[in-house]
């Protein structure tokens, strides 16, 4: 388990790569207001064309500034906080009535949720295994599995369903991630991931139902 210190130290070299991916996801976010423009122009409903853009989100900002965390830094703080400063910003927007419409929704602030389940899931699975690789899992999962779950549910049914056939898109997805990130283990966690990714109780949704869930299953070692 790694020391007090090593979990609270903060560098400046972190800092710095946390200001270089908060703003590659700023513009990824930004990004895909010309996309929602373009989905709408060709007739896609307003509905589908926000949950498109959302789960491009998910994978260009969640999925790669994920895979990229245990190479580019030294504790799992900073990566924490870059994460729950988003959630901020995301969450200015529904309390000022102003929602950054071509991604966010009034009917719930689930992409805020995402943001948590991301910055905390990780920084507890670093903090209690040691391994910057295994604590991305979760983060993956969500970001990567759930985002392919929810382009095929939207190309399919053109709403937010919670259709079997994107569970098992996810778990084509995840397994293999979950292997080659924590082994066996990575896959079961893919598994049981992609069957909890199904439910939700407001407001637990499946972002922090899969991402502990997942949490769960890879602290089993430590438990046992």
């Amino acid at each position: 388990m790694m020391g007090a210190s090593a979990v609270t130290s903060i560098s400046k070299h972190d800092i710095m790569v946390a200001a270089a991916l908060s703003a590659y996801v700023l513009i990824i976010v930004y990004t895909t207001k010309p996309v929602y423009d373009i989905l709408r122009r060709r007739g896609t409903p307003h509905n589908v064309a926000v949950y498109y853009n959302r789960k491009i989100i998910h994978i260009l900002a969640g999925g790669v500034v994920a895979f990229l965390v245990p190479f580019l830094f030294s504790g799992p703080l900073i990566p924490m906080l870059m994460a729950f400063m988003l959630g901020a910003f995301l969450y200015y927007w529904h309390w000022k009535g102003r929602l950054l419409y071509w991604f966010q929704t009034e009917e719930n602030m689930y992409e805020v949720n995402f943001t948590i389940a991301w910055g905390l899931s990780l920084f507890l699975l670093w903090t209690l295994t040691d391994n910057a690789k295994i604590s991305v899992v979760p983060a993956v999962f969500i970001a990567i599995g759930d985002g392919v779950t929810g382009i095929i549910r939207n190309a399919v049914f053109a709403r937010r369903t919670k259709h079997w056939l994107g569970n098992i898109g996810m778990l084509a997805v995840v397994v293999p991630l979950g292997y080659a990130l924590a082994g066996g283990l990575g896959a079961v966690a893919g598994v049981l991931a992609s069957i909890v990714e199904r439910f939700e109780f407001p407001p637990i949704d499946d972002n922090l139902l899969v991402a502990f869930t997942s949490l769960a299953v890879l602290l089993i070692p430590r438990v046992f």
